[in-house]
């Protein structure tokens, strides 16, 4: 329990600190690279005080010059970290609207140029997939969790279609990223952190989206959650 009250007042303070500096950065330029480069910092100092060690795999199957989608299955608030942390490209978030309503946090993502989506009103969600396509022709990629949550039990959960709505329209290729080990760190609805864990991030080939339109997106969504739940059970 010491570790997790260290922990958890650890991230405050890194927050603050890194969502602050974000927000002065992004006054001071043009797009989101830098602020992005700030909270890739932000998560290195989270991963390092964690103890968390994160093996790459498969980071030479993407061309980090081109724009892609990235998909990885979501278990733990760990995840965020380790993705902003070892995903060394640039991409912007396309994530809950509730993370954005974190004290600093929040802001510091909207700085960074990071997306929100509010599931809960439709209309809200297709304006965020409008934002993500007119980032995605910009030239940046997108990550954003296809499950749309934190499996409670380990397992993948349903996918939601969205993301590959906004695949089919930007034309651009899906990257199934697979976490695998974060859950042991820190499950849903627990608040005891396990640090001293490895975790393994792993890159699978991009699949091609030219061949699927909006009729056959939902064979693009099983065709993408086969290959995360494949790797996924065949563990690390």
């Amino acid at each position: 329990m010491i570790q997790t009250t260290f922990l958890i007042a650890w991230i405050i303070l890194m927050t603050i600190y890194f969502g602050i500096s974000i927000v002065i950065i992004s006054l001071l330029t043009k797009n989101g690279d830098l602020p992005h480069k700030v909270a890739r910092a932000w998560a290195r100092s989270i991963l390092f005080a964690s103890r968390i060690r994160v093996t790459v795999r498969g980071l030479s199957r993407i061309d980090p010059d081109k724009p892609y989608i990235y998909m990885p299955n979501h278990q733990s608030y760990y995840d965020i970290p380790v993705l902003l942390a070892c995903l060394a490209v640039q991409f912007r978030w396309l994530a809950k609207v509730e993370l954005f309503r974190i004290p600093i946090f929040g802001h510091a993502m909207k700085q960074a140029g990071y997306i929100s989506i509010d599931r809960s009103n439709r209309q809200s969600a297709f304006k965020s997939l409008g934002k993500a396509a007119e980032t995605i022709r910009n030239g940046a990629s997108v990550l954003i969790f296809p499950e749309g949550t934190r499996s409670k039990d380990g397992s993948i959960c349903s996918f939601k279609k969205g993301g590959f709505v906004l695949a089919v329209n930007s034309g651009v290729p899906v990257v199934p990223v697979i976490v695998h080990g974060t859950r042991e760190i820190l499950p849903k609805n627990q608040l005891l952190i396990r640090p001293g864990k490895d975790v393994v991030l792993e890159i699978r080939t991009p699949v091609e989206t030219s061949d699927y339109t909006l009729k056959t997106k939902n064979r693009l969504m099983v065709d993408v959650r086969q290959i995360i739940c494949e790797s996924f059970e065949k563990g690390s």
